[in-house]
């Protein structure tokens, strides 16, 4: 396909996150905070993918994102792709995967838990699709989980 025939406009160095689940798009846009940035960020929603049935892309211009800020992402849509743009041309292609440990992103869904009543961060461990609450070992699944 020609770069000029993309449905979205390409950028010239950025990241572009695809295969977003088109209901997750705008929540993993809010995660990374591309709201309050400077940068151009274009969002579609409900393209077409043969992965996820309606995806999500989302490209922004001059930013690169870190690894705790990818790891964030994996709670909401675990399974993007992630590609690094440099010159109008794809660099790095990353898959994101939920780490073993999530610290300070998902809250404890235990109102009795350590860090719903003290001012301190979550920890979670992860197995499959359920989170694990380090001080409480209450479970959550990871799909219906409350972000912090």
């Amino acid at each position: 396909m020609n770069k000029k025939e993309r449905l979205v406009a390409a950028i010239e160095h950025g990241t572009v996150i695809d295969h977003i689940p088109a209901n997750k798009t705008y929540q993993v846009a809010s995660l990374l905070g591309l709201f309050d940035i400077n940068t151009p960020v274009t969002i579609g929603i409900n393209y077409p993918s043969q992965k996820v049935g309606s995806k999500g892309i989302i490209k922004v211009s001059d930013r690169f994102f870190s690894d705790d800020e990818i790891s964030r992402l994996s709670v909401v849509a675990p399974n993007v792709i992630l590609s690094i743009i440099r010159d109008y041309e794809v660099v790095e292609k990353k898959t994101v995967v939920t780490p073993n440990e999530i610290k300070g992103i998902v809250k404890c869904n235990n109102p009795k838990c350590i860090t719903n009543n003290e001012p301190m961060p979550t920890w979670f461990h992860v197995t499959d699709s359920m989170l694990t609450c380090h001080y409480c070992e209450k479970e959550q699944d990871i799909n219906k989980v409350e972000l912090v």
